[in-house]
């Protein structure tokens, strides 16, 4: 039987406006301090989202094994039942009558700016999700991806506890955290992945160089976008060349869809440079569609995308 990879993040809703105007012809520079205004949006579109639903959407495509700990809302129980359907594991993706599910409400011009709000709802209560509600043998891999601070803090732990290799990737909670705190998870972690902003960030409330920064994670691996990634591993730094793409039309989910193509590759076993490779390829796969669930290639095409860009086929 293949064992779960355990993923803690959150499980939210996109809801994405579209005015058709630019906001700098309705925000009057001088009157920014009392703005009230309100703008017609015909375009709308509802997107189920999340760090750690698209990361288990995108193992599900590879043939993983994901399992959820996370919190949704009463208005979240038919997504929970969309990813069920898809093959994962919901036994710890906890429905909370007496909350909201997380989610995004964000409005975009015809420049592409954005004005954006976010309402955390259930996600503050994901640590009443437990990662030791899974028996240690029945787990290859585990992630940390962003959440509530207090779910991320305990399921961290929790894994660390359990002695389950685990991921952290802070991502967008790096603001919950100051630099001692973000050094003791660090530390208890297998591994850590960041993009290059939130490594710069890092090094920046921790004090680390860069060195230190890869030393004290044992494994860690930076995205840089179209740019490929790096990967630090027992003091040498290996460059995993981007994925050729056919356009790029919608950037979210993509970090995500690069941690799922990780978290595959170790939970089969493979290197971290042949996981890392892949997790190119699922972020190349992603950013070709619109939204950060609905990209649906088969394990052929996946196969043929690593071959093309790499050389061989990963199985």
């Amino acid at each position: 039987m293949s064992r779960y990879v355990l993923i803690s993040g959150s499980v939210a809703f996109d809801t994405i406006m579209v005015f058709d105007g630019y906001f700098k012809d309705h925000i009057l520079p001088e009157r920014v301090h009392q703005i009230n205004v309100s703008m017609l949006t015909p375009q709308l579109k509802r997107e189920s989202g999340g760090c750690a639903a698209n990361i288990a959407y995108n193992l599900t495509l590879l043939g993983g094994h994901p399992a959820i700990v996370a919190a949704v809302g009463a208005d979240g129980a038919g997504y929970v039942e969309q990813l069920k359907k898809r093959g994962i594991d919901t036994r710890q993706l906890l429905v909370l009558p007496e909350y909201f599910t997380p989610q995004a409400f964000i409005t975009t011009d015809m420049a592409a700016n954005q004005i954006a709000a976010f309402h955390p709802g259930a996600m503050n209560e994901a640590h009443r999700a437990r990662i030791d509600a899974f028996p240690a043998s029945e787990v290859s891999w585990g992630i940390v991806s962003p959440d509530g601070k207090q779910a991320m803090v305990e399921h961290a732990q929790q894994f660390a506890d359990a002695k389950i290799p685990f991921i952290f990737d802070p991502g967008q909670g790096m603001p919950l955290f100051n630099g001692d705190e973000l050094k003791a998870i660090v530390k208890q972690a297998t591994a850590l992945t960041l993009n290059d902003y939130e490594f710069g960030m890092l090094c920046n409330k921790t004090g680390w160089t860069e060195a230190e920064a890869a030393e004290a994670a044992g494994t860690m691996i930076v995205t840089l976008g179209g740019d490929g990634s790096r990967l630090y591993q027992a003091g040498q730094i290996e460059t995993i060349k981007p994925t050729p793409i056919s356009q790029a039309v919608d950037p979210t989910g993509c970090g995500d869809a690069y941690r799922a193509g990780l978290l595959y590759g170790l939970s089969q076993g493979w290197d971290w440079g042949k996981s890392a490779r892949m997790g190119s390829i699922m972020g190349a796969i992603k950013i070709e569609a619109a939204g950060p669930q609905n990209h649906r290639p088969s394990r052929d095409d996946i196969a043929d995308r690593f071959a093309a860009a790499y050389g061989s086929r990963p199985w």
